[in-house]
């Protein structure tokens, strides 16, 4: 750090363009106003995932255009395009083209711009896209997305060969080919999925080939977002900040900001600038931190920051874990195999499918448990053609097939069954399961992994620090000693950053926010929230967990703001940017 003119202390610039220009700012700690005022980004973006690259991709000035040599299938929407296929369909109105659209994402402006993006996806056909994309530099709208790493958000920490849900065409972004950057590959007829080495590279070489680098700042972490002012002179922090809250700084700092100069471009959504506040990790694992003001800032942070816990004993002991990277770990370093104690992986959800499978290739024992009945019409496998993922559905087989029999002890001495904590039952465990009746047999169990054995609708009751787990049934308590847990029962997105970890935001802010029961609360064709204008939020926030929708977050946020900028004469006439 250096010292000023002033006599402040001011940051050391930064590597990336993007902090060292638009985050010279006063210290965190400093609560008086610097006498000029740092300029004000339009728009900051939490997250370079796919959904922050896509927003980028938008707002860098790429329009997307109807293309006249394409015919949608959908003869209602089509007829509704050319009514304005002069106008970007940023420039449309997005509740109209999206009436009467069907979809498997409950947010209209994701199945409108899927639609165009994969036409009649769902139905199996691989129609091209009916949209052609023009840059014009006039509409670019300055911005920076922060993220922790490179480019690509949570894919580059997946590794191995698993492959992705969704085939690797809808994982593409607006504008790049998935397929001519993989070589065109495909691995057989009925399959076109990627592994996430695959897609991870897409992404990163998309902010490439895109030429977006420039509004990226990675390695950057964000601590604190917050309001500085509202559009009525001297009412301070909004929202019930204090000033104090995640570090803030205090109310008197900020107090009269419009009073002191700073101009809130952004009142006709609310009248506040946003500071975000974090810090940027350095090659030499230096952390310095910034600050930046934002009109907007745009939650894209996914949701694999916090694992879902059970919340019951012993689950901080070492052998209990929430990531299946961990078990990857553990086989790596050859501390399982087929003479180990069976691996405990709690969940019905396609990670627990996934760690099933990974021990199952490794001839390791597995005991799996899960609350829910195997005909549950809302298990996941459900909604899986068997054809395009073959390997799910094996391990659905075998939880409807393999289930554990609560035998009484006098018929079936070699079977675990209800006890109190024993060795002699720990010891004779996850012998070839016995076939429960009604259950699938015979052939539909052909391949399978005979030593498996599945536990519907039980749960955990505990970790104990002798290796053991006690597992609860409808009228049964049994004791099992294992080698290792894996708990992976979902994950629920961080927002510490926010006031109140962001509960506030969700649509009931009684409950912490989460991407299935509990997703922000937005505006459905601007994805602005709810409860705090200037703020938008996308991708599993707002309930979009699949790469193929969540693109539709970046098409609302980048009309709305074109729009909201547009009518203010703010856009950047010469297509430079000013901040970065």
């Amino acid at each position: 750090m250096q010292q000023d003119t002033t006599g402040r202390q001011s940051y050391t610039p930064l590597r990336e363009p993007a902090l060292a220009q638009a985050v010279a700012m006063p210290l965190l700690e400093e609560t008086t106003l610097p006498q000029e005022h740092p300029p004000t980004v339009p728009v900051v973006i939490i997250g370079n995932g796919p959904s922050g690259i896509c927003l980028s991709y938008l707002l860098s000035g790429y329009k997307p255009y109807l293309d006249t040599a394409t015919v949608h299938p959908n003869p209602i929407l089509y007829r509704k395009l050319q009514e304005t296929k002069h106008l970007p369909i940023t420039e449309q109105d997005l509740e109209y083209l999206s009436e009467g659209l069907e979809g498997r994402s409950g947010n209209p402006v994701a199945v409108l711009f899927d639609t165009l993006l994969h036409p009649n996806a769902d139905f199996g056909y691989e129609f091209p896209p009916v949209l052609q994309w023009r840059r014009e530099k006039q509409h670019h709208i300055p911005h920076l997305v922060l993220g922790r790493a490179t480019p690509g958000g949570a894919w580059h920490a997946m590794q191995g060969s698993m492959l992705t849900i969704s085939l690797g065409i809808w994982m593409e972004l607006p504008g790049v080919n998935y397929r001519d950057l993989t070589n065109g590959k495909r691995r057989d007829v009925t399959s076109d999925r990627a592994t996430p080495e695959e897609i991870s590279s897409y992404y990163r070489n998309y902010v490439k080939l895109k030429g977006l680098q420039k509004n990226f700042a990675d390695n950057t972490y964000v601590t604190c977002v917050q309001k500085l002012c509202r559009g009525h002179e001297g009412e301070g922090l909004e929202n019930g900040h204090t000033g104090q809250e995640n570090g803030g700084v205090g109310d008197g700092g900020n107090e009269g900001f419009e009073g002191n100069g700073v101009e809130c471009l952004n009142k006709g959504a609310g009248g506040a600038l946003w500071e975000v506040r974090g810090y940027q990790q350095l090659q030499n694992d230096t952390h310095v931190p910034f600050s930046v003001f934002a009109e907007n800032v745009v939650l894209a942070t996914g949701a694999s920051d916090s694992p879902v816990r059970l919340g019951v004993d012993g689950e901080d002991l070492p052998f209990v874990f929430h990531s299946i990277s961990d078990l990857g770990l553990a086989i790596g370093q050859r501390k399982l195999d087929l003479k180990s104690d069976p691996i405990l992986v709690v969940g019905a959800g396609l990670s627990a499918a996934d760690a099933v499978l990974c021990a199952c290739n490794s001839n390791i024992r597995v005991l799996h448990v899960f609350r829910k009945n195997v005909d549950d019409p809302d298990l996941i496998f459900k909604q899986l053609p068997k054809t395009l993922y073959p390997e799910y559905h094996k391990v659905y087989n075998m939880m409807c097939s393999q289930t554990y029999i609560n035998v009484p002890p006098s018929s079936a001495s070699n079977r675990p069954h209800t006890v109190s904590i024993a060795s002699s039952v720990c010891a004779k465990m996850c012998p070839k399961p016995q076939l429960a009746a009604g259950n699938m047999a015979g052939n539909s169990s052909v391949g399978l992994f005979p030593d498996y054995t599945s536990f519907p609708e039980h749960c955990v009751v505990s970790f104990q620090s002798d290796m053991k787990c006690l597992i609860q049934g409808n009228n049964s308590l049994k004791a099992f000693k294992i080698s290792m847990a894996l708990v992976l029962i979902g994950t629920n997105p961080n927002l510490f950053f926010l006031k109140g970890h962001g509960q506030y935001l969700g649509q009931d802010p009684t409950k912490p926010v989460s991407c299935k029961q509990n997703p922000i609360d937005i505006h459905p064709y601007t994805f602005e929230c709810t409860k705090e204008p200037g703020l938008f939020a996308m991708g599993p926030l707002v309930g979009d967990n699949f790469v193929r929708f969540l693109k539709g977050g970046a098409l609302g946020i980048a009309s709305c703001l074109l729009k909201r900028l547009k009518k203010k004469g703010k856009l950047i006439s010469n297509g430079g940017n000013n901040f970065i």
